[in-house]
């Protein structure tokens, strides 16, 4: 605010800025960007060049997905069937199983710092292995087919919900846990009648989410042999017949939109 000589005359501030901040950290990351792409120094090697001295096999390439075979569709439905029925199974049984491992991980539903941390190093690890190397490893040990793709979707299914179900309840307050332990209920009664009414809509919007995924994930176990579509889009890329390869591409991503439009339904009902 200023004064004048006839009087008062109030202004605002000048409003503050941030654009030099602003200009420095885009600055920043622009020649963070810019050193990761030069191999003199360690950066990673882009041979952009390569997109003119194939341009031909590119091109070829892309002619035939953009001319999707549908006489080839009929031999998708049963390996896409299968590859439901896997996503489904392996999103299933991970939600059984993630709702006690939750409850465990989570510090105001399991006041047992060592177990509480023994837990969550396992989930960390679990998480922490790509589904691919799942799969790979259990191909080995079981053979291929769809069980070693159910068992990499259950993993991947239960690395996700527990650790992000379990640091919703962390960060969140529960009031009525004072009040179940003021009223001489053990841990366990008080998760079951208190903690759970109030984090089912949270595992609920988890529990779709990993269905969801693992639709989009069976699709890449298939390549090393996991069972579903995923196998039989290896096949045909094998043999180069990519326009065999495009209506697969085009069936999946109409199963996907198909489960999320699905799922966004049932989470406004249940979340």
């Amino acid at each position: 605010m200023t004064a004048t000589g006839t009087g008062t005359d109030w202004k605002l501030p000048p409003k503050p800025t941030a654009r030099l901040r602003t200009a420095l950290i885009l600055g920043a990351v622009a020649a963070f960007t810019i050193a990761t792409c030069l191999p003199a120094i360690g950066g990673v090697q882009l041979d952009f060049g390569a997109l003119i001295s194939h341009r031909d096999n590119g091109s070829g390439l892309l002619l035939q997905l953009f001319q999707p075979d549908f006489a080839f569709l009929p031999r998708t439905v049963q390996p896409m069937l299968e590859t439901l029925q896997m996503a489904l199974v392996g999103a299933v049984a991970a939600a059984l199983l993630s709702v006690p491992l939750t409850l465990w991980a989570a510090a105001p539903t399991n006041p047992n710092a060592v177990t509480r941390r023994i837990l969550r190093a396992v989930v960390n690890v679990v998480r922490a292995v790509p589904d691919l190397v799942y799969a790979t490893i259990l191909v080995a040990m079981v053979g291929v087919g769809a069980l070693p793709g159910l068992l990499t979707l259950f993993l991947f299914d239960i690395g996700i919900i527990v650790k992000l179900v379990s640091e919703a309840i962390d960060s969140a307050d529960h009031p009525y846990l004072e009040a179940g332990r003021a009223a001489g209920g053990t841990q366990t009664q008080i998760n079951r009648a208190t903690v759970l009414p109030q984090v089912w809509p949270l595992f609920a919007n988890q529990w779709l989410y990993t269905l969801e995924l693992n639709v989009r994930i069976s699709a890449i176990l298939g390549i090393v042999g996991a069972g579903g579509i995923g196998r039989l889009l290896d096949e045909r890329r094998a043999f180069y017949a990519y326009d065999d390869v495009s209506i697969i591409v085009l069936e999946i991503l109409v199963v996907v939109v198909l489960i999320e439009i699905a799922s966004n339904v049932l989470r406004r009902r249940l979340v």
